[in-house]
């Protein structure tokens, strides 16, 4: 507005504007009637992803549990450390999960070997290893981890979930064919459906339905991968690990296993199921594993022939474009490593408390569906809803244990996930197993008597 000009009332504002509304009216009433008018589009709504029907179902579900009293028994924070015992709200509870294996999270030696690597190297290699974030560490982890799966070579990775969908989504493509039981990891599946790949699964642990689909199938594929776990993470149990090496070198099929919950826990030095089977490491293709469970750590890796791990070093889009492994994880995971090694106890001290929980829940009566005793041990409840019940009513009397329920599981299949470590101690395994089968018994009596009111209702 110019010195000296007034500012306009409100009527002077409204006719202002109509005149400017009458000269758009005239200056297009001018325009060639063979122009013509194009619409005005309608204001587009923002997005709201509340309208997606998954978000929807979501909110469906957690509104029905908010009806019936269930509380959430997710992503309830811990106040310290979670081992054999951890803090939630203050207060102590006895720890069944958090998969530190062999209770080497925050043991004196690891802190202080992530410590010195973040002194040296700060908290970030600041970029792919390919670029300029490679580090000695990286090396001396890749050498250890091979060593541990007695094969020539190792690639070490940010994320075990990312690991298993590049090196599946890059090795496979389409006109290969990919075999996993049913019970494999979400990654695995990724994976297969990221790499185009023909994916056929076989019941779970069920190797003769394995040999039925290699025989019907292997000739119309170029390649052929045959996935199984080391150990099942929601059941506990593992396959014929000799059985499948045979199967696979008979149809002249890769071999990969994911050995996320077996390295620490299977054979007498928590070398993995090879280990465990006494079979030479080098008659399977790719062994997977993850170093946030018995290697107190974060990320995953490829452990395998030298050729392989050097065509993934330069090829596989989730290594070459992404940050390499910061330098604290790296340096724990070493430490870890070493002092599995040193410390074979503690991988005997692990498998002791595996078979006296499964042998206290069996006593009790509890289902522990195929577990074989070992670092999981489920205690299948039924439905979804129980599940959380149970595992709040746990809560509550100092077990911290946490329900798996759909879709992680089928419905009726809903369980209470016990993992095991080499710290706790008999009197804790004894004590969580007796709450777990009282707290059962009553939410079964609980149910019963709701039936009958609900009969007596009808």
């Amino acid at each position: 507005m110019t010195k000296g000009s007034k500012r306009l009332g409100g009527a002077e504002r409204a006719r202002l504007m109509e005149s400017v509304k009458a000269g758009r009216r005239s200056a297009r009433d001018r325009r060639p009637a063979t122009v013509a008018e194009a619409p005005v589009a309608a204001k587009k709504k923002a997005f709201d992803f509340k309208d997606l029907p998954q978000v929807k179902q979501l909110q469906m579900h957690r509104a029905a549990a908010d009806m019936i009293g269930i509380e959430n028994p997710f992503f309830r924070p811990h106040d310290g450390l979670a081992a054999g015992t951890t803090q939630i709200d203050g207060r102590a509870h006895d720890n069944f999960a958090s998969y530190n294996y062999l209770g080497l999270n925050g043991h004196p030696e690891v802190n202080a070997a992530a410590v010195a690597a973040l002194g040296t190297f700060g908290t970030s290699v600041s970029a792919s290893r390919i670029v300029a974030g490679e580090r000695p560490l990286h090396g001396r982890l890749e050498a250890a981890l091979a060593d541990v799966h007695g094969v020539e070579a190792a690639i070490v990775m940010v994320s075990g979930h990312a690991t298993n969908v590049t090196t599946i989504g890059h090795l496979m493509k389409k006109g290969d064919l990919v075999l996993t039981d049913t019970l494999v990891h979400n990654s695995i599946a990724e994976g297969v459906r990221l790499s185009g790949a023909t994916r056929m699964n076989f019941p779970h642990d069920d190797l003769d339905a394995l040999e039925s689909l290699l025989a019907a199938n292997r000739h119309k594929f170029d390649n052929v991968l045959v996935i199984v776990e080391g150990l099942y993470s929601m059941d506990g149990d593992f396959p014929d690990l000799r059985r499948v090496v045979r199967l696979k070198q008979s149809y002249d099929a890769w071999l990969m296993v994911d050995e996320a919950h077996s390295i620490g826990v299977l054979g007498k030095t928590g070398r993995g199921i090879a280990e465990h089977f006494g079979i030479d490491p080098q008659e399977v293709e790719l062994w997977m594993g993850t170093l946030s469970k018995s290697f107190s750590s974060c990320g995953g890796y490829i452990a395998g022939s030298r050729v392989l791990c050097d065509y993934l070093k330069v090829s596989a889009p989730g290594f070459v474009f992404s940050v390499g492994l910061s330098p604290a994880l790296a340096g724990a995971a070493l430490a870890s490593i070493d002092l599995m090694k040193r410390e074979p106890e503690r991988v005997e001290r692990l498998q002791a408390n595996g078979q006296h929980f499964l042998k206290c829940a069996r006593e009790a009566g509890l289902d522990t569906g195929p577990s074989a005793g070992y670092s999981v041990v489920p205690v299948i409840v039924g439905d979804s809803a129980s599940a959380a019940i149970l595992s709040n009513r746990l809560l509550a009397r100092g077990v911290n244990a946490l329900p798996i329920i759909f879709p992680a599981v089928p419905e009726k299949s809903a369980r209470i996930r016990y993992f095991i470590t080499s710290e706790h101690t008999p009197e804790q395994i004894e004590r969580a197993v007796v709450l777990t089968a009282e707290e059962l018994s009553a939410l079964q009596n609980d149910g019963k008597a709701v039936d009958k009111l609900i009969r007596a209702a009808r």
